[in-house]
């Protein structure tokens, strides 16, 4: 699973044999999800609250970017590095 942000202990990645809708994975500690990328919806998994906070001012900044590397695992293509939380 091909790592594309780490911030506050938070690791996000993406499957290139994944489905729709686009979405990508997180996790943190023992908790793993999985946020649709349009919606920032739960598809899957739980994750404290303040952990899933971070993750939704993320997602609000790098949507476009994480639609990109979307596209870009679907033709099989080497992900793109994604900047942090800070």
């Amino acid at each position: 699973m091909p790592e594309v942000s780490r911030f506050f202990g938070i690791v996000v990645a993406m499957y290139y044999s994944d489905h729709v809708p686009p979405h990508f994975h997180a996790r943190y500690g023992d908790h793993e999800v999985r946020v649709e990328i349009s919606s920032g919806r739960l598809l899957s998994g739980s994750m404290p609250p303040r952990a899933l906070r971070l993750l939704g001012e993320w997602l609000a900044l790098h949507r476009a970017e994480l639609l990109e590397n979307w596209q870009l695992a679907a033709t099989r293509k080497p992900l793109r590095s994604i900047a942090p939380l800070e």
